[in-house]
């Protein structure tokens, strides 16, 4: 089963419920891999209270252009058919600004004497490794200034795919962009998880056209829900008339952030919220089996 936890706006919970669901399903013998699709800021091992990346490697998942100057002819076509403004002319010479540069293949195709090539390049680390609980986690982290996000989650899905388990559990990153695509795609449920503000309705929204445009059955949490309790009830009436399957609710508690700061597991406090995400397994039990 592929069980995706995503929420449109950053800071909702999203990771610290991933994480103890991911430790929930371990402590009932379940095989299961985690996946941290936040590429750009990757920090699902930290709700783990710390891993050992054991395994790491360069990625070349995206493509770059490389113009040959000794077969140049300066005839710009490169630089004008350019929809990325990446071709520069220097002292009459085309080059390449690599942090503007897509990969698109444009300038190769127009260029009249092949003098434009696209050669792969680094963009990203990919990194995995175990928890303190025995959880194989995947994980990558992209470069500054690269691209490719996307392709880069599309890669730590393959891999998960490689892993003995019975339970791909994956951390969405925030909004609903292409690495977030990737990581909803194919998935079998999506656990939407909200905060009772008008940004995190709205980014809520917005997720759950993305999981809809998949045919992704999902169901909804709201933490924080005591902060606003008329928001939560608004976000809770149109949970319903979307079908979207109520879950449950979490308590907003500051000693959650003294917890991470000592990279202690919720699962491993007295917090109300321990409690609270064991409801929330139980229930995602009932609807996944």
């Amino acid at each position: 089963m592929e069980l995706v936890v995503l929420s449109g706006k950053g800071g909702v919970g999203k990771t610290m419920i991933a994480s103890s669901l991911a430790l929930l399903f371990k402590k009932e013998k379940q095989k299961i891999v985690c996946l941290d699709a936040d590429v750009d800021a990757s920090n699902l091992h930290l709700w783990f209270g710390g891993v050992d990346f054991t395994n790491s490697k360069a990625l070349f998942l995206t493509k770059q252009a490389v113009i040959d100057q000794k077969k140049c002819i300066h005839c710009g076509r490169c630089q004008q058919n350019c929809f990325f403004s990446a071709v520069e002319k220097i002292k009459g010479t085309f080059k390449i600004k690599p942090f503007s540069c897509e990969g698109c293949g444009v300038c190769q195709f127009v260029c009249p004497v092949g003098a434009v090539a696209l050669k792969r390049q680094q963009n990203a680390f990919f990194k995995s490794g175990t928890t303190k609980s025995g959880i194989p986690l995947l994980s990558a982290q992209l470069l500054p200034g690269q691209t490719g996000s996307g392709k880069i989650v599309d890669f730590l899905k393959e891999q998960a795919e490689k892993q003995p388990a019975t339970i791909l559990l994956i951390d969405a990153p925030a909004g609903t962009g292409c690495p977030v695509i990737a990581a909803v795609k194919d998935a079998d449920f999506a656990l939407l998880v909200t905060e009772p503000t008008p940004s995190g309705f709205a980014d809520l929204k917005q997720a759950f056209g993305l999981v809809d445009n998949f045919k992704i059955p999902f169901g909804l949490v709201i933490n924080k829900f005591d902060i606003n309790k008329t928001n939560s009830q608004a976000i809770s009436r149109w949970a319903e008339r979307h079908q979207a399957r109520f879950i449950s609710t979490i308590s907003y508690d500051q000693k959650i952030f003294q917890a991470l700061s000592n990279l202690t597991p919720i699962t491993d406090t007295n917090l109300k919220a321990r409690k609270e995400i064991e409801v929330i397994y139980a229930n995602l039990k009932k609807i996944t089996e």
